[in-house]
């Protein structure tokens, strides 16, 4: 089975100006994000402190939902440009030249 691409939040400071003012109009708390995109709230957390730098594409998508903005504006896709960190690893992943 395929696995999820993983998206790199470019800017956590930027996220959490957004989440002083969502779509909306109104604020949000990284508590109240977490439950309603399904996520721990230490996952948000992390993001924001910048201990987590990537999510699965559909954590990224729906908590770009929830603020009420496109996904690039706060993610970049990983690859050969964005290096992702692979959670799983020790070791990050780095971006090779063609």
């Amino acid at each position: 089975m395929a696995r999820e691409p993983r998206f790199l939040l470019v800017r956590p400071g930027l996220m959490r100006q957004l989440m002083e003012r969502t779509g909306t109009g109104s604020d949000i708390s990284g508590r109240e994000l977490a439950a309603r995109v399904g996520v721990a709230n230490g996952t948000i957390d992390g993001l924001l402190n910048g201990a987590t730098k990537t999510q699965p594409f559909s954590v990224a998508h729906h908590i770009c939902d929830v603020i009420g903005v496109d996904l690039l504006v706060l993610w970049a896709p990983t690859g050969r440009a964005v290096p992702a960190e692979d959670a799983h690893s020790d070791t990050p992943r780095t971006a090779v030249p063609a």
